[in-house]
């Protein structure tokens, strides 16, 4: 029952994420098609940042009965969530304000970038690039303290376990922060977040309050995995050299396009909606690259966990009971698989930690 559960939730997800792909291309497509964007812009009077948060505010306004749909609605409906239709709201506009501020402070850097007609897509993916970095080194410092109602976690025995396995595995770390989630969401989720000296351990309150300390050890322990393999570093030169492709597969349509879209130049901001197309669709004909390599990680932190944690044999019980609380998909088809999952299965992920457990049982 729990797998068909699972199953009905994950294809609903999947029919809106879809839908929202095709309502917003067809929102910029629309813009271009018609010439609107290029009235957009003159109203913009020439800013590019007006200009990128007006378009925003259109797309954002077209995806709110889906936002809604897969956001509020599924996840009540699957019992993942109990908050109101209030404090939902208010989440998105708080989500809102974030996304229009780098919308306006983007679309400038693209402006400025073209400048450099034969350079901009480089310049533009570097930038990229570069702000992903930074928000990954200093997001536990500027950001974490900011987030309602953090603050370090109490559990003193708790604290000092994953302070050890933080010593014994060589991840130093800043602190140790619960997370209230549970108002939100009835999910759990545990995350190292940061680069080098800015380290932090964040654990949701709905996993303090319903696992003991040996899974929640064992979670960390997996988390460590992904940084003692500079999985973190890796991703991010994986998606520069990504974004770099995106950016110039952008640059060529704009090039080859402008004039028949009634452009004044390739360098038209009103071409801006064309540029968020063809990255979107680059960035997501790479997904089920980014999903098998991903994967990958994903086991290699499981290993590392195994070795790592001072009682491993909790990793089993953690991974099943993580899987059933956040609805996991079972026995997802070959194209889910593929297209969608960027762990492996729990079965899988359980059948390898036997293994392994199995191995040290045999040798030891």
């Amino acid at each position: 029952m729990n797998a068909a559960k699972s199953s009905r939730y994950h294809r609903a997800r999947r029919y809106a994420d879809g839908a929202a792909c095709l309502v917003a291309a067809a929102v910029l497509a629309t813009l271009l098609l018609t010439g609107w964007s290029a009235s957009l812009r003159t109203a913009a009077g020439g800013r590019p940042s007006l200009y990128a948060i007006a378009v925003l505010l259109l797309v954002g306004a077209a995806l709110l009965p889906i936002s809604l749909y897969r956001g509020y609605w599924l996840e009540r409906q699957y019992q993942l969530s109990e908050t109101s239709a209030v404090r939902w709201l208010r989440g998105r506009m708080s989500i809102g304000v974030l996304a229009v501020a780098a919308a306006g402070l983007l679309a400038e850097l693209l402006a400025w970038s073209m400048g450099w007609p034969h350079l901009w897509w480089a310049i533009a993916a570097l930038f990229c690039a570069a702000a992903a970095a930074l928000l990954t080194a200093s997001g536990p410092v500027f950001f974490l303290p900011l987030l309602e109602g953090s603050r370090p976690v109490s559990r003193d025995p708790l604290r000092q376990r994953l302070e050890s396995l933080s010593a014994r595995a060589g991840v130093p770390v800043l602190g140790i922060d619960e997370l209230p989630l549970g108002h939100r969401s009835r999910r759990v989720s545990a995350a190292l977040v940061g680069a080098g000296a800015t380290r932090r351990i964040v654990l949701s309150d709905t996993l303090l309050n319903n696992y003991s300390d040996d899974e929640i050890e064992v979670v960390m322990a997996h988390e460590m995995g992904h940084h003692i393999h500079r999985h973190v570093l890796k991703s991010l030169a994986a998606e520069f050299f990504l974004l770099l492709a995106a950016f110039r597969a952008a640059a060529a349509a704009l090039d080859a396009s402008w004039r028949w879209l009634g452009l004044t130049s390739a360098a038209d901001l009103a071409g801006l909606p064309l540029v968020v197309l063809t990255v979107g669709g680059v960035l997501l004909a790479a997904t089920p690259l980014l999903n098998v390599w991903s994967r990958a990680h994903e086991r290699r932190a499981d290993r590392f966990a195994l070795e790592t944690a001072s009682r491993p044999a909790a990793f089993i019980g953690v991974v099943r009971r993580m899987a059933a609380q956040n609805l996991a998909e079972e026995r997802p088809s070959s194209a889910a698989f593929l297209l969608f999952h960027t762990h492996p299965t729990a079965e899988e992920r359980i059948a390898a930690a036997r293994e392994v457990l199995e191995k040290r049982h045999s040798s030891g």
